[in-house]
């Protein structure tokens, strides 16, 4: 463990944003699984958008890679507009 005040303000801070992205990505984990079981082309292009946002904003943190972001979006969409 650290001695100095900034560093261990540093630990502090550090797990606070692991946390928080932790869970900002389980939550959006949790989002694509449940659009990915929606059966019906309605009810997921109107869940779409609110993934896409999660996506972006994990993206924008740097929790996720922007490529990695991008090709799930893109295969979200292709999901959603293959459904019947």
């Amino acid at each position: 463990m650290a001695n100095h005040k900034a560093t261990k303000k540093d630990v502090r801070q550090a797990a606070k944003r692991r946390e928080r992205n932790r869970y900002n990505g389980k939550t959006t984990r949790n989002a694509i699984r449940d659009l990915k079981a929606i059966s019906d082309k309605k009810g997921a292009l109107e869940k779409l958008p609110s993934v896409e946002s999660m996506i972006d904003k994990l993206a924008k943190r740097g929790v996720i890679h922007k490529n990695k972001a991008a090709n799930l979006k893109s295969k979200l969409a292709k999901k959603v507009t293959a459904l019947a």
